[in-house]
């Protein structure tokens, strides 16, 4: 069933170019935050299980924001993936993968986006079906130099690179052919959800979502 979840997650990620990676630390934020996502034209939102009200934003999100597709980040054990299959998250997001980890995405209705960045890793990844990987953490692990050097020898792996990723860095990123999309929490930052200013985070999507459209692909 890997791979069928995998090109479930393909036809997902490519609704993008831009996958918002949020550290979510109140419940009452979560809905608006995301609204404003969806609405500047990012709907594939990642939910990092970084806080201590995770579950809950994400149940939240789930719940009340038309249009979201809603995966939880920062899936470390079976346990976490297991959760997140029960809240009805659409994906899973791990920084890398473990055997039990791999093995416990067999069990549950839900796609991983599993985390390579090594030759190895990613090869390992693509024995266990996923063509699919996380390139993270992208900036500090080379960046766009080291990930096109993959393309030759693994060309059918595309990857979702995040870690490090900035506006100005973001498009060199997209014109990689072997990038379906990349993770960023730019568009989200801590001061304009703190102030909830709504409408700044949609302006910031916004400008996010018109990347694809500038990058020949």
């Amino acid at each position: 069933m890997t791979k069928e979840y995998q090109k479930g997650l393909a036809a997902a990620l490519k609704l993008a170019p831009v996958v918002p990676v949020m550290a979510i630390e109140n419940v009452e934020d979560a809905v608006p935050l995301a609204q404003a996502l969806v609405r500047g034209g990012l709907p594939v939102l990642e939910i990092t299980l970084r806080t201590a009200k995770a579950m809950d934003c994400i149940r939240a999100v789930i719940a009340e924001v038309e249009g979201a597709i809603v995966g939880s980040g920062t899936v470390l054990t079976p346990e976490q993936l297991r959760d997140s299959h029960r809240l009805g998250c659409q994906f899973a997001v791990s920084p890398g993968s473990t055997g039990q980890l791999l093995g416990a995405a067999e069990d549950y209705d839900i796609a991983l986006l599993p985390g390579g960045v090594t030759a190895s890793e990613c090869m390992a990844l693509l024995e266990w079906g996923y063509s699919i990987q996380k390139f993270f953490p992208a900036e500090a692990a080379g960046g766009t130099a080291y990930l096109s050097s993959l393309a030759s020898p693994l060309p059918q792996i595309r990857f979702c690179p995040t870690g490090g990723i900035t506006p100005e860095k973001a498009a060199s990123y997209l014109k990689l052919a072997n990038v379906i999309t990349i993770g960023g929490s730019w568009m989200a930052p801590k001061k304009l959800v703190g102030a909830k200013d709504w409408a700044g985070i949609e302006k910031l999507a916004r400008e996010a979502a018109l990347l694809g459209s500038s990058v020949s692909r």
